[in-house]
């Protein structure tokens, strides 16, 4: 039997699939990636990557958690330029197909990182929600904890709504803030997941502290169960 902070006492292993947006550039996804993969022994697979200067996000990944091979799935698209989607193929003489984006199968569950926020173009026709719409995946959005974090992360939650994409809470990244959290899941009517504070030392050892200190895995399989029923 799993452990309490287990989802796998609540769904089956390929039931679990999630989503990891931003509000934008920058705002800690591949952290908060990192925090799923391991809290749920996850699977990982970036569907594209923009920026190979320091190996991409899924080789972070595996040197954050030193996951074992079959837990990392392939990019469907890698890019040199550290750029929106769209551009980035286009620098390379290439345009992302939808087709090339269909979720892989695995047996293990699934944390599905984005490049940048939901807006970012993937080719000329076809913006990032657009395909996260079509995946039917629940979504984690990630936010920056502090100023200017109100307007992005309402926002966000509203383009979500709009397209009836499920949203299963927030994740705040930064230094703590006594309102925005308070505020965010006022407003945008979404709990809160998690505040990760700013890792000096990121390891899969804090990762695993935040996990078990905000109980996490409990209120997502409890969660994870409300939106599947």
């Amino acid at each position: 039997m799993g452990s309490p902070n287990s989802l796998s006492t609540k769904m089956s292993p390929k039931q679990i699939q999630l989503v990891i947006c931003g509000t934008g550039t920058d705002v800690g996804k591949t952290i908060v990636s990192c925090l799923f993969v391991q809290g749920l022994t996850a699977a990982y697979w970036k569907p594209i990557q923009s920026g190979l200067e320091d190996g991409g996000d899924t080789n972070q990944v595996s040197k954050i958690l030193n996951l074992p091979k079959e837990r990392l799935l392939p990019e469907a698209y890698k890019f040199n330029a550290a750029v929106s989607p769209h551009w980035a193929a286009e620098k390379e003489e290439q345009e992302v197909d939808a087709n090339n984006l269909k979720i892989p199968t695995t047996t293990k569950p699934l944390i599905i990182e984005t490049a940048g926020g939901l807006m970012v173009p993937l080719n000329r026709k076809l913006l990032q929600i657009e395909q996260i719409k079509s995946w039917g995946v629940p979504v984690v959005l990630v936010a920056k904890s502090g100023l200017g974090t109100l307007n992005h992360t309402l926002l966000s939650i509203e383009a979500l709504n709009k397209r009836k994409i499920p949203i299963m809470g927030l994740v705040l990244n930064g230094p703590l803030h006594e309102d925005n959290p308070r505020t965010l899941k006022q407003l945008g009517k979404v709990p809160i997941l998690a505040e990760l504070p700013y890792f000096k030392n990121l390891s899969s050892k804090e990762l695993s502290k935040e996990w078990l200190q905000q109980n996490i895995g409990a209120n997502l399989a409890a969660l994870t169960k409300n939106t599947c029923n």
